[in-house]
């Protein structure tokens, strides 16, 4: 059974916190531009000392800043800054500045471990069945209690199986929202309207005559009809992953790239509304898988904090980053994100594996 891992608060009647001083506010005064020695928040919990009181951010997220706003601590985008706006300033987060950066609050005893010891890191050689046999009770939990948003690269609709698996999962639930780009929601609508992804049968992998038109005629095909959901509508899709998002009202967000063909009619081409909608999403997110695109995982990375406050409680939020490439999984961590769990293994086979342990229709 999955056990949630209970979040201990600081203690705040400790001297450090009493003796505090109140966390110094400045007035942006121009849109857009935060005033000198802001204070840029992380993934982690973090909490300001406001008219001495000790209030949390309970939306964060990592290279903002904080905006004291109704009482409340509120986490916003410099973009999203507007003249009046009071930031808090500070670069400490000791408390000496009314500023704490709380890391500690989900840690527990059996989490400490050795000085020296073998196997640390996450790599193609690490053992992953534990992390599978937690992944699937994870989900089961979440299916009833949580929030599932998965963040997918093409290589997901390029399978057979893999794009069954996944259609399967939005089927049973086990997907709150999906953070794409143009090529997985083309590919995979590809798909199931001409059984190719990039001209390739799907299941054979053989190139089809003209096979290379397929995706394009796709895209074409799906702004004739005016949206992907219409796309679905009109019976040019039957099946796959978009399919079951669109039957199962699964928000999803398509992201534009520059290298993009079409694209398809919901793909976002400004990159800050992009980035809006995809937080959109994200602040709703308890667990977050993402697999085989590493910007969009970073990009989701970017935005997403260790930790949520649900129903007035405090809980972890998960966060698992898949690829083949021990690069790819890594430079995440490298980028700020470092509560995420890594596994490195082909994509398809992974999203298969998951259907099979959670035994999903």
């Amino acid at each position: 059974m999955f056990d949630m891992p209970l979040y201990k608060e600081p203690d705040f009647s400790k001297e450090m916190f009493i003796k505090a001083p109140d966390a110094v506010l400045k007035e942006v005064e121009a849109d857009g531009i935060a005033p000198e020695n802001y204070h840029a928040t992380t993934i982690f919990p973090e909490y300001f000392k406001i008219e001495g009181k000790w209030l949390l951010a309970e939306e964060s997220r990592m290279d903002c800043v904080a905006v004291y706003k109704n009482g409340k601590i509120e986490v916003i985008e410099f973009r999203n800054l507007k003249k009046g706006d009071l930031v808090v300033v500070g670069r400490t987060e000791d408390t000496s500045e009314g500023i704490f950066v709380y890391t500690h609050g989900f840690e527990s005893d059996e989490e400490l471990r050795e000085a020296f010891s073998f196997r640390q890191s996450r790599s193609r050689e690490t053992a992953y069945s534990k992390d599978y046999d937690n992944i699937y009770e994870l989900l089961e939990h979440e299916r009833e209690y949580g929030n599932i948003v998965w963040v997918m690269g093409p290589a997901c609709a390029f399978d057979a199986d893999s794009r069954e698996a996944f259609a399967s999962l939005v089927r049973n639930g086990y997907v709150n929202g999906l953070l794409a780009g143009n090529a997985l929601a083309t590919h995979d609508l590809e798909a199931s309207y001409l059984q190719t992804a990039l001209g390739q049968n799907i299941y054979t992998q053989k190139s089809q005559i003209n096979g290379h038109y397929n995706h394009i005629d796709t895209i074409n095909k799906v702004r004739e009809c005016g949206s992907i959901t219409k796309f679905v509508e009109y019976g040019y899709a039957k099946d796959g992953i978009i399919y079951e998002c669109v039957k199962n009202n699964v928000p999803f967000v398509l992201s534009g790239s520059i290298r993009d063909d079409g694209p398809l009619p919901e793909v976002y081409a400004d990159v800050y509304k992009a980035q809006d909608a995809m937080r959109s999403i994200i602040r709703n997110a308890t667990t977050v898988i993402c697999m085989a695109s590493a910007l969009h995982t970073i990009a989701t990375g970017n935005m997403t904090p260790s930790f949520r406050k649900v129903n007035g409680q405090i809980r972890p939020v998960y966060f698992y980053s898949v690829d083949i490439s021990e690069f790819a999984v890594n430079k995440l961590k490298d980028r700020g994100s470092l509560s995420v769990k890594t596994i490195v293994t082909n994509i398809q086979d992974f999203i298969v594996n998951i259907k099979k342990g959670l035994k999903a229709d």
